[in-house]
């Protein structure tokens, strides 16, 4: 027994595999991050009818969050590579579970592209925080397993959204499906709070599981006395723009599935009630993809494949496999649409997952947030243009009837494939490696 007045230490407990319970909750978020993003694209069908929507004026409701999201992408990277992972995940979830719960209180147009520009602003440091929480707590051969976790959370999120939003649009109305999804993050929170620090702070880690990541981490610091990289010097870098366009030729599609899809499929003749395998087929069909991509690079470098190479040979598989959209132009049967967006969505996945992770393969731990934020802000851009160009067609093309958005989809199987050519034109090895100003892959 301790002598009177002595208190008695008690050693924090260790937990097991400390990071993969961190991937967990990052996990989470990006779940949750979906669910209160994929409400209004459920309810689209809806809300048009009920408040005389085009698909122009859904196109610019979905454009408000994209421009606050691709601006808020660019400064919430930077700003969580000041403000550290925990503070910055933190300030964002709270925020747009704020917002989410507030655009219940939207009444026509314009409020609802207020809400959706605030919601898009909240929500656009998710991915440069995650990011930078797989390149503080997991090594490289794990990074894009790790990765592919918290990704895939976008897809778990959009296949239980239609679930969730639907049951309780048709039980309460609209209102409370935009408020109820919203109070999961602060939830989420909690959790958030109570366990993530950084390694070397950490009260819960054990001293193997330390020691391995401070010992693969000596690679990622700074080298001596090196000042943080300036916007404009890492966009000097063949690299960077190789992050950016691996973003920007992707993530429209997938955006155009997430936001787009009901509209798609009424178009095609298809009921949304009895329709929604096809919703959730290729919400899916993109997770499994994503663990796909992740553990399948992952068995290529410790069997021996260069880090780039396995990245790389990913990125290939996706840029050829999301051409498979293109034929769905010629059938309005909903199971082979399914087969179809489901085998071109888990391409897309295994290319987003390479995608997500190049910034930490490439960079040091004070770029990471910043290179992933630039990426964002790429792919918010095409996402926009792609955006109104859709809702520009799908007006126009109507009298096509089930044939209105075959343009759309043709350009959604082409243009990731011209993004991998670019991908692999721009990623490698170069003067800046051997400089130190990126690492070598």
């Amino acid at each position: 027994m301790a002598p009177a007045g002595q208190s008695i230490s008690v050693k924090p407990r260790v937990i097991s595999s400390l990071r993969w319970w961190i991937a967990s909750v990052l996990f989470a978020s990006t779940v949750i991050n979906y669910i209160d993003r994929q409400t209004l694209s459920v309810l689209a069908p809806y809300l048009k009818l009920e408040h005389h929507w085009t698909n122009s004026d859904y196109a610019n409701i979905v454009i408000a969050f994209r421009v606050a999201y691709s601006v808020g992408m660019a400064l919430c990277g930077r700003l969580v590579d000041r403000v550290g992972t925990r503070r910055g995940l933190t300030l964002t979830v709270a925020w747009y579970s704020v917002v989410s719960i507030l655009t219940s209180l939207a009444t026509g147009f314009r409020s609802f592209a207020g809400f959706r520009f605030l919601l898009g602003a909240g929500e656009s440091a998710n991915w440069p925080a995650a990011t930078k929480a797989v390149s503080e707590w997991f090594p490289r051969r794990e990074r894009g397993l790790a990765t592919a976790f918290f990704d895939s959370g976008s897809s778990v999120g959009g296949a239980i959204a239609p679930f969730i939003v639907l049951w309780i649009y048709f039980r309460w109305g609209w209102r409370p499906a935009f408020m109820i999804p919203g109070v999961l993050g602060f939830i989420w929170l909690m959790v958030w709070r109570w366990l993530y620090y950084p390694p070397e702070t950490h009260p819960h880690i054990g001293e193997a599981e330390l020691a391995m990541i401070m010992t693969d981490r000596e690679s990622d610091s700074p080298l001596g006395d090196r000042k943080r990289p300036r916007w404009a010097d890492l966009l000097r870098l063949p690299q960077t723009w190789g992050t950016i366009i691996a973003r920007t030729f992707t993530d429209p599609v997938w955006f155009f599935v997430t936001d787009w899809f009901p509209i798609y499929l009424v178009a095609k003749g298809i009921e949304l009630r009895s329709g929604l395998i096809a919703v959730w087929v290729p919400f899916i069909a993109a997770d499994l993809g994503n663990f796909f991509g992740g553990g399948i690079s992952g068995y290529l470098i410790r069997r021996g494949w260069s880090l780039g190479a396995a990245r790389k040979a990913l990125v290939i598989f996706g840029g050829i496999g999301v051409t498979l959209l293109i034929p769905t132009i010629f059938t309005t049967n909903l199971y082979l649409l399914s087969l179809l967006f489901g085998l071109a969505t888990f391409a897309y996945a295994a290319f987003s997952t390479m995608a997500n992770v190049l910034p930490s393969d490439l960079y040091h731990s004070d770029s990471v947030a910043s290179v992933s934020g630039m990426g964002g802000a790429g792919a918010g851009i095409g996402t926009i243009v792609a955006f109104k160009l859709i809702g520009y067609f799908s007006d126009a093309r109507q009298a096509a009837t089930t044939h209105s958005f075959d343009p759309i989809v043709i350009a959604a199987g082409l243009v990731p494939f011209v993004g991998m050519i670019l991908v692999l034109l721009l990623v490698r090895n170069t003067k800046a490696t051997d400089a130190g100003l990126v690492r070598r892959i």
